[in-house]
């Protein structure tokens, strides 16, 4: 039985009102838009999902809507057939300058363009079942890669929901104005929440598994066709992994998986960038944590501002590469002309990793002339793997500057510590190093690297050949 649309703003709509079976089979996608299309002729309202599984392709977000999942609610992407399929992914004369998933809006699950106030929340589950992750039959007609896509929105707020298998990403936020994300479980395949040209975003409580691509990740593409900084952000109490997928909704936790999609070990994490067209500015991420993943990256490599950046309280255990990798780099996927961008400023206080892995080190390097600037890394205490050689010790690290930066871009690195390139007024105090197995390569090196302090750090590497290897650098100040 279908209600009338002559309700007041104030009403709960059930989609099962609006002929939703819930039965895991019919495609419910018709009958939740006419319930938002109810809601919307009422000024606004609140769409409800009872308990019941909603089969669906694309769901359309209006203004001063809210979307909420009961308990045993679960919103389920449905698999493309020849008769039925999601939105067709829209135009995008700039679809050059960015990965294809970041690009298009259309082609989700969920989605919303120019939209304010609209809320997505609950205690059901959104399974994202028959989404693609992102390979290459993304762009085929009726395929959707997202769960939940908004661009140009303001006044966004995503709350409780868990979310399964979303494809290639659970959330892609894009030109978002005023968002908070609190409380989400997410378990899925690629991304997990991508936050692209946004301003205004606070991120908290959220539990993000995601072995075979980033956690929570933040963006600043060219896809909306002008250059938009990712800025005023916090990210804060959450936890990212890279657990064996669906494992951490199901409480299993299971660490045996398949490589990466790059041929490494899994992903999770918290990474700004790599779409870097636009900057990162004004940035706060404290009180988290890494397990089984790769560690924390800040990277701009399209010419973008990485500036001002605070990280605080970070715990990681299990790290599969860099423990904090810091790459400038020169790939300059943006419109012609645009300069190589800069990082400046960037404060990491109080990390504690165990059992990282030794390949590369932490990494901080930018380019020949085109330097990082003003990094402080404080109250830090890494326990690496170990295993360093004494032929590493000699490898010649390239430059690589157009590679897409991740740290195996350089190869195992010369240093067991660290490694520092392409770098000014870097300050590195209240230090401890141990390894669980030795590591005979030297302990930190500087390659043009000028005004470096070391204070109080504390290197537990009797193998060690030297701590300091420094190539065209200045001689670093070394206080107790």
């Amino acid at each position: 039985m279908l209600v009338s649309t002559q309700i007041q703003a104030t009403t709960f709509l059930n989609i099962r009102d609006f002929g939703a079976k819930g039965d895991g089979k019919t495609i419910d996608s018709p009958a939740i838009n006419a319930a938002i299309d109810a809601a919307t002729q009422a000024g606004g309202g609140t769409v409800v999902f009872p308990a019941g599984i909603f089969a669906s392709y694309s769901i359309h977000l209006k203004s001063n809507i809210t979307l909420q999942l009961e308990a045993g609610a679960v919103l389920l992407a449905a698999v493309p057939t020849e008769t039925g399929g999601y939105d067709l992914a829209e135009p995008n004369e700039f679809k050059q300058y960015q990965d294809y998933g970041h690009s298009h809006w259309h082609n989700s699950l969920i989605w919303g363009e120019n939209l304010e106030n609209i809320t997505i929340c609950g205690q059901g589950l959104i399974n994202g079942a028959g989404l693609n992750r992102g390979d290459k039959k993304a762009s085929e007609a009726g395929i959707g890669n997202k769960a939940i896509s908004l661009k140009l929105c303001r006044n966004v707020t995503l709350r409780d929901i868990k979310m399964l298998q979303c494809g290639h990403f659970a959330l892609l936020a894009t030109g978002v104005d005023n968002m908070t994300i609190d409380n989400m479980t997410i378990d899925t395949n690629r991304d997990g929440l991508d936050i692209d040209c946004c301003r205004n975003v606070r991120v908290s409580n959220c539990t993000v598994n995601t072995p075979w691509d980033d956690g929570i990740v933040l963006k600043a593409c060219y896809g909306l066709g002008f250059f938009k900084d990712t800025e005023n952000v916090t990210i804060t109490n959450c936890f990212v992994s890279g657990y064996a997928q669906t494992t951490l909704l199901s409480g299993v936790f299971r660490t045996e998986q398949p490589v990466a999609p790059d041929g490494d070990k899994p992903y999770g994490r918290i990474k700004l960038g790599t779409e870097s067209s636009g900057g990162f500015k004004n940035i706060a991420i404290s009180n988290s944590t890494f397990q089984n993943c790769r560690g924390l990256a800040l990277e701009t490599v399209d010419g973008g501002s990485l500036e001002d950046i605070v990280i605080s309280n970070i715990t990681m255990r299990d790290i599969f590469n860099s423990p904090i990798f810091i790459r400038l780099g020169g790939r300059m996927r943006s419109p012609q002309g645009t300069p190589v961008g800069t990082i400046k400023r960037i404060s990491i206080d109080n990390v504690n990793v165990y059992n990282a892995d030794s390949r590369f080190a932490c990494l901080i390097s930018g380019m020949p002339d085109h330097c990082i600037e003003d990094v402080k890394i404080s109250n830090l205490r890494i326990v690496y793997k170990g295993g360093g050689t004494k032929e590493q010790a000699s490898l010649i690290v390239p430059e690589n500057e157009k590679k897409y930066p991740e740290p195996d871009m350089f190869g195992i690195i010369p240093a067991s510590f660290m490694y520092v390139r392409h770098a000014k007024n870097v300050e590195i105090s209240n230090v401890e190093v141990s390894f669980l197995t030795p590591d005979y390569r030297p302990s930190v090196q500087l390659e043009d690297v000028k005004e470096s302090v070391f204070r109080n750090v504390k290197i537990n590497q009797p193998e060690a050949p030297k701590t300091f290897v420094l190539k065209n650098s200045e001689k670093p100040v070394v206080l107790k």
